[in-house]
């Protein structure tokens, strides 16, 4: 799921994939609020899954926990 994600990120926010990590914030990226739930979004479709944000999220590493938890 990592990969999935930080591959994502990568072509949205035009950076090398090498750069993101776990530890990667979003706000170092640039992801604001609206950006992380147009990603939520386009996971959901990507997935079929149903991924309802109920807490802020900082980092790539706790987006990944927070997916893989939903999609069980």
């Amino acid at each position: 799921m990592f990969e999935k994600i930080a591959n994502y990120l990568s072509r949205q926010m035009d950076v090398p994939v090498e750069s993101i990590t776990n530890d990667t914030t979003f706000e170092s990226l640039g992801i604001d609020s609206l950006d992380t739930v147009e990603m939520l979004m386009d996971l959901e479709q990507e997935l079929n899954v149903d991924l309802e944000l109920e807490e802020k999220l900082s980092t790539v590493g706790e987006f990944v926990a927070f997916v893989e938890e939903r999609i069980g």
